[in-house]
């Protein structure tokens, strides 16, 4: 008997009209990103798959001016909610009938500025937000190019200590990669501070995006930046609010391996990936997309492939139907809150 399809939150994507595409600190004309990237362009990455049940919107690293100027991130949280809401300008290639789509919005915060500015953010988000609101599971503050220490400010994780108050996760984006063991190490020391003192309810929940980026590239699993990643994960999955999102990938793979087959990339892969699922099992692990980064260097295709190596996972680890649904959409769900 055929097993019964399993919808798939995409837990990671983000979207943004062509009209705002200047706000974003990355934006430069010659980039890859630079042109419209809406719920139009993500269905047909999708091949309009039939068992997308919605995605979990990130932030995209609009302009802040080191967190003094909310403008960009606030006109941000007003194109999520004429998605949500089912208002869309023309141009911006999304339709009302797409408002269901955004199951979840996790927008930029100024986490490192304390509570008080905080919270007056978060004031301003929510008038902004309007209906959408109540799509707001979280924020994200990138720490993948921040300074070594900006994490473990006293400031910050006060503001993290906030977020778990307030119920919202943070979703982190760290960078082993290319800035190192260090940002595995302060991560620990993060998580371990904002939860210090707290009561249990009120820990903030992590959601760690792209496997923390690891470098994929290196061929020895003796190589020291393995054995320091494998470290942290394991370390990492011992607080069980932490949470692990399988995506981002192709970004931290060798050039000659991200134009190859599903196959050949898990094949490459499995030492990080069986790591992963190890440390913290199909019910902490996600799948995401992080469409429409995937795309640079690997095509249009990018987000279909990404699926076909996160199915092979599930054929790899053995997992059965329970778990598969817990990776592609009940993790999802637990961890931002998204209603069944």
């Amino acid at each position: 008997m055929a097993s019964t399809p399993i919808p798939i939150i995409d837990s990671h994507i983000h979207l943004y009209p062509e009209s705002e595409v200047t706000s974003h600190a990355w934006y430069t004309p010659e980039s890859p990103l630079a042109g419209q990237h809406s719920v139009d362009e993500y269905r047909a990455a999708t091949g309009a798959h039939p068992h997308l049940a919605g995605f979990v919107f990130i932030e995209t690293d609009r302009k802040n001016d080191d967190s003094k100027d909310w403008t960009a991130p606030l006109e941000e949280v007003g194109w999520v909610r004429r998605i949500v809401a089912g208002e869309p300008k023309a141009g911006e290639g999304h339709s009302a009938e797409d408002a269901s789509l955004c199951l979840a919005f996790i927008p930029w915060a100024p986490v490192g500025l304390g509570p008080e500015k905080l919270s007056e953010y978060l004031a301003a988000v929510e008038k902004q937000a309007g209906p959408a609101w109540e799509k707001v599971k979280g924020f994200r503050y990138l720490l993948q190019d921040k300074p070594n220490g900006t994490g473990l400010t006293d400031s910050f994780i006060d503001g993290l200590k906030l977020l778990g108050r307030k119920r919202f996760i943070f979703d982190v984006g760290i960078d082993q990669h290319r800035r190192g063991r260090i940002q595995l190490e302060e991560l620990v020391d993060i998580i371990d501070r904002a939860h210090d003192g707290v009561d249990e309810d009120d820990k903030v929940v992590f959601i760690l995006n792209h496997l923390c980026k690891p470098d994929l590239t290196i061929v020895n699993q003796t190589d020291p930046s393995f054995i320091a990643w494998r470290t942290a994960m394991f370390t990492l999955s011992k607080c069980h609010r932490t949470y692990m999102k399988l995506s981002g990938l192709f970004e931290e793979m060798p050039d000659t391996l991200k134009t190859r087959s599903a196959e050949e990339i898990v094949s490459a892969i499995l030492p990080w990936l069986a790591v992963v699922v190890a440390a913290f099992g199909p019910s902490r692990i996600m799948f995401g997309s992080n469409w429409p980064v995937c795309t640079v260097d690997v095509g249009e295709d990018a987000w279909k492939k990404w699926h076909r190596v996160v199915e092979m996972v599930c054929d790899f680890a053995g997992l059965g139907q329970e778990d598969q649904a817990m990776l592609w959409n009940g993790t999802a769900k637990k961890a931002y809150n998204i209603a069944s």
